[in-house]
């Protein structure tokens, strides 16, 4: 079946659903298998490692924007009128969200994304967190905590179009975005090099690169080829993540969408990648700090995704391989925040081990 014939038969809506599945499987697959995950790539390099898990989150990055900004240069793609680019932004919310995000990533060992594709392989800690990120989100959007984003988004704002496009603010087009992301490329050829050869995070991290990619070209084929208003949009985890749980908790549900397939798909073939590696095990909590520290970190992953305008994939790689302003910022908050983070917490768990070790030794000094 062709696409003519699928939207003349089934809609927009349901041809929008069944690409968002397909595309969310290559995605959940291929993150799987490569281990993608911002968090653990934030750690390597702050701590000045450079190795494969900072090289996958490379590939991948690299990879989505070589090939959306080729589609576009090749006028395959049109995303001028993406959300990210046309509408109204806010840069207080997007460097503030994103340091909230990227301290919330490292305090639940994975961001949006990670969770859901962690949750698929039998990680009840992910699951959690992701439910509990869902409904923050899902506050943050339209519930008590809406007041509070949008006071905060209302601080630093930018119109749309050209001025928060920093590929019209720097003057060199597409053609310059396309030559960005082959440096990017090359840098991340360099350091997957550099870390040894893996088959899964070569292919794994172009994978995922790819299904951004993917996402952006399909919805923008979906809307040329529909006389509806259909809107160009990439993959994003806090929007959806809001929308499932509404879906589940309300009615009537709201219309399904791309959004609507890919959830299930990223779940679907995250499963599918751990059978394939034999990796599925169910994992709890192993004491009330750990417990404590996810909550924590999912509600600040919430918010600071739903203040940013999207979570690491939504407006780190999706956003960014569009080159928008606040996407990119929200990305670098993300970066500051999970190292600060993750340095403050090293400090507070080497505080921690001391104690226990200064307090084992009197002990032992008492003791007969």
């Amino acid at each position: 079946m062709n696409l003519a014939t699928l939207l003349e038969q089934h809609g927009e809506s349901l041809a929008l659903a069944i690409g968002g599945g397909v595309i969310g499987v290559l995605f959940g697959f291929f993150a799987q298998r490569s281990k993608f995950c911002l968090r653990a790539a934030t750690i390597e390099f702050w701590h000045r490692k450079f190795g494969e898990k900072l090289s996958v989150w490379l590939l991948a990055f690299s990879t989505a924007v070589v090939l959306v900004q080729g589609l576009i240069v090749l006028h395959a793609l049109d995303t001028s009128t993406a959300r990210q680019i046309a509408a109204r932004g806010s840069l207080s919310g997007a460097l503030i969200g994103g340091l909230l995000f990227g301290a919330g990533m490292i305090m639940t060992r994975g961001c949006a994304s990670r969770l859901l594709v962690l949750s698929a392989n039998g990680n009840l800690r992910a699951l959690l967190s992701g439910l509990i990120f869902a409904v923050t989100a899902q506050a943050a959007l339209s519930g008590a905590l809406a007041p509070l984003r949008l006071h905060i988004s209302s601080w630093w704002t930018v119109e749309g179009g050209p001025t928060r496009d920093l590929l019209a603010i720097t003057g060199i087009g597409h053609w310059g975005g396309l030559a960005f992301g082959l440096l990017w490329f090359a840098a991340a050829l360099y350091f997957a090099m550099r870390s040894g050869w893996g088959l899964w995070k070569w292919v794994g991290g172009i994978g995922t690169g790819l299904a951004v990619a993917a996402g952006w070209w399909y919805t923008y084929l979906i809307s040329s080829n529909s006389f509806g208003v259909v809107q160009v949009q990439g993959l994003t985890f806090s929007g959806p993540s809001a929308e499932w749980l509404m879906r589940v908790l309300s009615a009537p549900a709201p219309h399904i969408g791309f959004d609507f397939g890919l959830l299930p798909g990223v779940f679907a073939g995250s499963f599918i990648g751990a059978l394939v590696g034999r990796e599925f095990k169910l994992e709890g909590f192993k004491d009330g700090y750990s417990m404590r520290r996810y909550i924590a970190g999912a509600i600040l992953m919430g918010f600071g995704s739903m203040l940013a305008g999207g979570c690491a994939v939504g407006a780190g790689m999706t956003g960014g391989s569009v080159f928008a302003l606040t996407a990119w910022l929200a990305l670098i908050g993300m970066w500051a925040g999970a190292g600060l983070t993750d340095r403050l917490m090293d400090s507070q768990s080497t505080t921690h081990q001391t104690s226990e070790r200064v307090t084992g030794t009197q002990a032992n000094m008492k003791a007969p």
